[in-house]
């Protein structure tokens, strides 16, 4: 590991995009799946911007690590279980910056398996583990 960075031992899915115009361009996905119109948040552009897509990226794998999080505690995870997420574009003396809140319902589990689920996603979700240290996270039950 050079300065701590995790090498994969096998790359399971590579994601590509081709982008242009920026905030107020358009990206593609290599695989055509996915094809949209980017815009400024606040614009009138109809697009979406790039704050909503990691948003909806991290819930997602959110998710996900919570389901194994589950598994793996051997509780099953509520068919309704929702992760409403929350990115902020800020800036500080002339630099922009993330941050985030994680807002996470599971309904019909108690609050403190709610939490160790959540604890433990929190560790293994990929895009948690790219932000921790570098913007603020919090995670809420609701």
């Amino acid at each position: 590991m050079e300065n701590n960075i995790l090498q994969p031992e096998k790359v399971l899915y590579t994601g590509k995009t081709h982008t242009t115009g920026g905030r107020e361009g358009a990206s593609q996905s290599s695989d055509n799946r996915l094809d949209i119109k980017l815009s400024s948040p606040g614009s009138t552009g109809s697009g979406t911007n790039p704050e909503q897509l990691f948003a909806a990226g991290w819930s997602a794998c959110f998710i996900g690590a919570m389901g194994i999080a589950a598994a793996q505690m051997k509780i099953k995870l509520p068919a309704e279980t929702a992760v409403d997420a929350e990115v902020d574009l800020g800036m500080t003396d002339g630099a922009y910056f993330l941050q985030a809140r994680l807002n996470v319902s599971l309904p019909g589990l108690d609050t403190e398996t709610a939490r160790a689920i959540t604890d433990a996603a929190h560790q293994t979700c990929p895009y948690s583990k790219a932000t921790r240290g570098n913007i603020g996270v919090t995670i809420n039950l609701i």
